[in-house]
């Protein structure tokens, strides 16, 4: 057993090397990995692959053999005692004793995988807590506070390379580092994975699921979401950044500053105007909230409620900022409290009730949210 468990791993070994450096290859294959959980499941999808490959060519070529030789137009009679020959008595006991021998090969280094993939006491140097919502990702980093939502970037066009598959904020990671990778979502089952740095597993309302990984090498590495969550499902692509350790911790410090100036901002007592209030409301606005009710702020009929010259927008305030920052249960309307900071949300609510014709007149101040919550 441990003979073919060489033999296979060796030309496994071979394939996966060629197939890797092959680009025409890996435009049909999984991507390369970069991580060494993912490069377990890459060389077991490579072994699996070449196996069946093998069996296929080898029963192909049985079938048409007995196609070609085994004609009644060329006088072939059927050996009736076939079963009485000595291949056809063994051939029972060597054939599943053959198969086995394989499967057993495939099944030890499949358990070790799965003894890696499921070891969930595994040290790591930092956390990263991965929020999946309808359809967006946010991203909390526990080791320094850092936190910020990614949308799909909108500015891309079908022309562009990575139309649909890039985004407005990626997430940034350093490489050669044991990262603790935490899934939860605020709606609906969400996937967050990344076949070339990750192995996937779902994220699930109320719960938090694990993975992790760790980097090997820079570069920029993307994935989807891997779980059917709704109309939006499609627009939810995942951008990992993989930096060195330096340029990580200079871009965390500057994530740190700028939410400090911005927490800063939020919480001072500037009067802000309609003028400043519509900008950054609509800003916001079309990069979070445009995913269900469009930009146009009519919605989409029967699916998500329209915010133009509904009551909502244009009735009591208060029962407006509430709604923003603690959703609405049972509904795909999600809870904002933790994602925006009091400016924000004063300013997506300003926009909404001044948009498309609302022309409430009401500007909400940060003030005004931060005695809401």
């Amino acid at each position: 057993m441990n003979y073919i468990k060489n033999k296979i791993a060796s030309a496994t070994g071979v394939v996966s090397s060629l197939l890797v450096n092959n680009a025409y290859a890996n435009k049909y294959n999984l991507p390369e990995p970069a991580d060494p959980v993912v490069q377990q499941i890459f060389d077991l999808h490579m072994m699996t692959s070449l196996i069946a490959t093998i069996i296929m060519v080898i029963v192909t070529l049985i079938v048409v053999y007995s196609l070609i030789v085994h004609r009644k137009d060329k006088g072939y009679v059927p050996d009736q005692n076939f079963h009485k020959s000595w291949f056809g008595r063994w051939a029972w006991l060597l054939v599943p004793i053959f198969v086995l021998g394989v499967d057993f090969a495939i099944a030890k280094s499949a358990h070790h995988t799965l003894d890696t993939i499921f070891d969930e006491h595994a040290e790591a140097d930092m956390t990263v807590k991965i929020t999946g919502s309808q359809w967006k990702w946010s991203y909390e980093y526990l080791d320094s506070g850092v936190k910020f939502t990614s949308n799909l970037n909108k500015d891309l066009t079908p022309e562009d390379e990575f139309y649909l598959r890039d985004v407005d904020k990626p997430l940034v990671l350093p490489v050669n580092t044991k990262v603790r990778l935490l899934h939860t979502t605020t709606d609906v089952l969400h996937d967050w994975w990344v076949p070339a740095i990750a192995f996937k597993v779902d994220a699930i309302p109320g719960y938090i699921t694990e993975t992790r990984t760790e980097i090997l090498r820079e570069g920029t590495y993307r994935g989807q979401c891997a779980e059917n969550c709704g109309t939006g499902h499609a627009f939810m692509p995942i951008v990992v950044k993989a930096v060195s350790k330096e340029k990580f911790a200079e871009w965390r410090d500057q994530q740190v500053a700028a939410a400090a100036a911005a927490a800063a901002e939020a919480s001072s007592d500037k009067e802000w105007t309609m003028e400043e209030m519509m900008a950054k409301g609509e800003e916001a606005f079309n990069k979070t909230c445009a995913a269900c009710h469009q930009v146009t702020g009519e919605g989409v009929p029967g699916v998500f409620k329209a915010l133009k010259g509904s009551a909502k927008a244009t009735g009591d305030v208060k029962v407006h900022i509430q709604t923003v920052l603690n959703g609405v249960a049972g509904t795909a309307m999600a809870a904002w409290k933790d994602q925006f900071n009091d400016l924000e949300i004063a300013a997506i609510i300003t926009y909404e009730r001044n948009a498309w014709g609302n022309n409430t007149g009401d500007v909400v101040q940060p003030k005004d949210v931060a005695a809401e919550r």
